[in-house]
């Protein structure tokens, strides 16, 4: 293995482990209530999936893809993925950082979440080649 290769594992361990800790949370009693909260208005219609389904699907969707990274079969598909659904998730942040007095620590302010959002998918991508 040279250095690139072992830059990327670590880069993948390290993803996969925000990931997969990340989706764990989702099935914390607070953390979820949180999350659950933070499901912008737009989103709560009775024709789409409850605040409840939608923080258990996208929890369930951060372990897989935490997990996914790590096998090489599937290491592409999963960075994709996980950058497809950086970018659903994406709303529920802004919903958040523009209520930053109900949602606190959650509500991290819009151009610096913007822009960490962007350096995830692209370490997303960095790890899925």
């Amino acid at each position: 293995m040279d250095a690139v290769e072992i830059a990327q594992w670590a880069l993948r361990i390290a993803l996969a482990l925000a990931f997969i800790g990340m989706g764990v949370s989702h099935f914390v009693a607070a953390p979820a209530r949180t999350m659950r909260a933070m499901i912008p208005p737009a989103l709560r219609q009775k024709w789409l999936p409850s605040p409840t389904v939608l923080v258990t699907v996208t929890g369930l969707c951060e372990v897989a893809g935490g997990l996914g990274l790590l096998w090489e079969p599937t290491r592409f598909i999963t960075g994709v993925a996980l950058i497809v659904f950086l970018i659903a998730v994406f709303p529920a942040n802004v919903y958040a950082s523009e209520n930053p007095k109900r949602f606190g620590k959650a509500a991290t302010p819009f151009w610096p979440r913007y822009f960490g959002q962007l350096a995830l998918i692209t370490l997303c991508l960095l790890a899925a080649i």
